[in-house]
């Protein structure tokens, strides 16, 4: 079996129950990416073997269907929120609806530049504002004070794809992750730029991220508490939440996870204001 760049592959090892990109090929071994997890993983050539287009379908056609409800209970959720809104500004309703809203703006910073495209579709599907860059996670702590600075978000989110690696030491030692350190790097940046929590909202990590640190530097959300993967569109779900909610309410930690595709075992945070503006009256042509 020769492999190259971009087939889609599963371990054998694992009952083969995630489909991997293969985005490095070396003579005994090879690096792979979560098709839909937020996952870095290196395999040994003896257990990779190449997905054929029937169970990728299924496979995708599987996911589909997750992505989907979780599309739904936010869309649920946001129309209530729309309709509270709609209330509170009307005054219960005595008035015809005349108000606008400045939604918040997210600056997306991923990884992955196939993830990047799916979220930054999501994130027009959902309308809300995004700038998307794609950066090795490497160079991420480089760059993101500029990035801050030219685009001057009230949202940043930090990912890409993340690990723990057994073999540097305990799950306790934020050292043995794979990109952890350079997430955490990017949150202490961002929190040199805005102190305050709620004056930038910031997600940070990928699969199996060591969550601790993440919020200990400055965070409001990361992944992954229980260490286990996430779905390439979880940080885009919790973002658009924070995004649509006004910032006269408080996140509902307990609803934001909810409409997640990984729940609380791979996500969680604190106690996060809203970021949405309502302004009136609207000025039509």
């Amino acid at each position: 079996m020769k492999l190259k760049k971009g087939d889609i592959v599963a371990r054998p090892s694992y009952q083969c129950d995630l489909l991997f990109r293969v985005i490095e090929v070396y003579p005994d071994y090879v690096v792979l990416a979560g098709e839909d997890m937020r996952l870095l993983a290196d395999a040994p050539l003896d257990d990779v073997v190449i997905v054929s287009e029937k169970d990728r379908s299924e496979h995708e056609k599987k996911f589909k269907e997750i992505e989907e409800h979780s599309y739904l209970l936010f869309r649920q959720d946001a129309k209530l929120m729309k309709q509270r809104g709609e209330y509170e500004v009307t005054s219960g309703y005595q008035r015809e609806p005349n108000y606008f809203e400045l939604r918040g703006r997210v600056l997306h910073i991923d990884g992955d530049p196939l993830y990047l495209r799916k979220c930054t579709d999501l994130y027009n599907k959902l309308g809300v504002p995004v700038y998307g860059v794609h950066l090795h996670e490497k160079e991420m702590p480089e760059q993101i004070s500029s990035l801050l600075e030219m685009v001057q978000p009230d949202i940043v989110v930090v990912t890409g794809h993340d690990a723990y690696l057994k073999g540097k030491g305990s799950e306790d030692d934020s050292r043995s992750y794979r990109h952890t350190k350079y997430f955490a790097k990017c949150v202490r940046a961002a929190r040199k730029h805005a102190r305050h929590r709620d004056e930038l909202v910031v997600f940070a990590g990928a699969c199996q991220s060591h969550f601790e640190t993440l919020i200990k530097a400055g965070a409001n959300f990361a992944s992954s508490p229980e260490r286990i993967n996430i779905h390439a569109l979880d940080p885009v779900y919790i973002a658009a939440r924070v995004s649509l909610t006004s910032f006269m309410d408080r996140i509902s930690l307990t609803d934001v996870l909810r409409n997640t595709i990984s729940g609380e075992q791979g996500l969680g945070g604190i106690e996060t204001k809203g970021v949405m503006r309502r302004g009136m009256p609207i000025k039509y042509d």
